[in-house]
């Protein structure tokens, strides 16, 4: 069976976000740079893709921007690629409205 690409990047279930990204390592800034195809939010690291240092500021980055602490920020598929799944949890739906107001402003 064939699971079709979701059309958001982002989905709260029991208190825990799933993230879609697109990852540019090597960029002249880290920022959000809107949306990558329908599925996944375009992401620039500035932190090359040597030595996982691109993920750890991918990590980073991403609960700086969640207001959350590191450790609930987990990278859960796309290591080694540009296309990556990240977990955020715990958190509120109040939390995720207002991520998801400020990623869609950002696209």
């Amino acid at each position: 069976m064939n699971k079709s690409q979701p059309s958001s990047p982002f989905e709260l279930e029991s208190e825990i976000l799933t993230l879609r990204l697109h990852v540019q390592p090597g960029a002249g800034k880290t920022e959000w740079a809107g949306r990558y195809g329908e599925g996944a939010l375009k992401l620039r690291i500035s932190a090359p893709a040597v030595d996982g240092k691109a993920n750890r500021a991918c990590l980073e980055f991403v609960a700086r921007s969640a207001g959350v602490p590191r450790r609930h920020v987990a990278l859960v598929r796309g290591e080694k690629a540009r296309d990556k799944i990240l977990r955020i949890s715990p958190i509120t739906e109040s939390q995720f409205r207002a991520l998801a107001a400020q990623w869609e402003k950002a696209s």
